[in-house]
């Protein structure tokens, strides 16, 4: 059923656009193809939408551990396929996104038993030009990583620190504010949400506060650059921007907030956010720290089957170089440390990881070779059993 009314919406907006080009309300210049997708105005700029795809497929394999170099696991699949609307109706100050994914690695079946199609349905409202409202089911504030499309990634998967402990999207009421002081951009952001992330029907009465502030003490990167990684601009002089949030998750149920499998017994969780970006001639840098807590982080069923947030902190650090054809040259170290009693159930994770990208038209068409070793309790001998390798070759397209 949910799957009949996404397509009978999408068709009603296809609809709507195909009948005002029809009676004369859009003329051709108007409808305007470009790799930044499909373009829909009409002539009295009432109604706006760009329509957008992309995909990523991908083939990888992970090894056995140790000297064992036999495959244990192939990951040969199209990672991402996603339909995006963005636009505006009446008038430019009231505009919207809607997301769609439909690939099972997407939809977050595996936790939920839900297949959750819909990413994003938010609608803004924008009161001036530097401060703006949303409202519906979209990204929170949260660490740069996330808020980072994935299709503006320089590699094919964000990291274990961002997997763990990502605040991710929720539905509620968001608030958007940036200006300049003595010439310095800061941008301020919070919201607040019912807590459970996308999948929930009903939500009980604990709710999730986020707030984030950012500076940018070198001016404005080009091209909103501090939200996609690797210096594709190949900015003329330094750019930084630096970022620190918290989000406290009231009476959660899931074991990563807005992420995870059901809890047996609701939480509360706070999670800090610290991260930073900087680009200058071909030359990037990322990184970021993120630490959760809860005071009581376990919970049992009557059978003594156990559920728990990870409390503990992690650590991403990204650098890279991109040449002038156009090859980028990446490399990426995490760590994930786990604290108090998940500590019982979790080992340390350290993860480094190479990457080589080629772009053919910037993030929208590029193919990505990455290698990875993975350890576990800070043991980084080639021949722990614990310990195995990753290869992942992912090719990317969209509009």
């Amino acid at each position: 059923m949910r799957i009949l009314n996404i397509y009978f919406f999408l068709s009603v907006l296809t609809f709507v656009s195909v009948r005002a080009i029809a009676q004369g309300e859009v003329d051709e210049r108007s409808m305007i193809f470009r790799m930044n997708g499909l373009e829909v105005k009409t002539k009295d700029s009432s109604f706006y939408a760009n329509f957008r795809f992309r995909m990523q497929n991908r083939m990888g394999f992970y090894t056995q551990g140790g000297t064992d170099f036999g495959i244990s696991e192939w990951d040969a699949r199209v990672r991402r396929l996603r339909l995006r609307v963005d636009g505006y109706v009446l008038s430019p100050k009231i505009g919207y996104s809607l997301q769609l994914a439909f690939t099972r690695g997407d939809q977050d079946v595996d936790n939920t038993g839900i297949a959750n199609i819909v990413r994003d349905a938010v609608i803004f409202y924008h009161f001036t030009d530097n401060f703006y409202v949303a409202f519906g089911q979209n990204k929170l504030p949260g660490n740069r990583q996330r808020v980072n499309s994935s299709g503006q990634l320089q590699f094919a998967e964000r990291s274990i620190v961002n997997n763990t402990f990502t605040v991710d999207r929720d539905f509620g009421i968001k608030a958007y504010y940036n200006n300049k002081i003595a010439g310095m951009p800061y941008r301020l952001k919070g919201a607040i949400t019912t807590g459970e992330g996308r999948s929930v029907n009903t939500t009980d009465n604990g709710l999730a506060y986020t707030g984030r502030v950012e500076v940018l003490p070198f001016g404005e990167f080009k091209n909103e650059g501090d939200y996609s990684e690797g210096d594709l601009e190949r900015e003329e002089s330094p750019k930084l921007s630096l970022a620190g949030g918290y989000s406290y998750n009231f009476k959660t149920n899931r074991t990563g907030g807005q992420l995870g499998k059901e809890l047996y017994a609701a939480r509360d969780m706070g999670t800090a956010i610290f991260d930073l970006i900087f680009k200058y001639n071909g030359w990037a840098y990322e990184s970021e720290y993120m630490k959760r807590t809860s005071d009581n982080p376990l919970t049992f069923n009557n059978s003594g089957n156990l559920r728990y947030v990870y409390a503990g902190w992690g650590n991403n650090h990204q650098v890279s170089y991109l040449f002038k054809n156009h090859y980028e040259t990446a490399l990426r170290y995490s760590i994930l440390q786990p604290e108090d009693l998940t500590a019982i159930y979790e080992p340390r994770k350290e993860i480094l990881e190479a990457g080589v990208t080629r772009y053919l038209r910037k993030h929208r068409i590029k193919a990505q070779l990455n290698l990875s070793y993975n350890t576990e309790d800070g043991d980084w001998d080639f021949q722990d059993d614990d310990n195995y390798w990753g290869a992942l070759f992912q090719v990317e397209l969209g509009i």
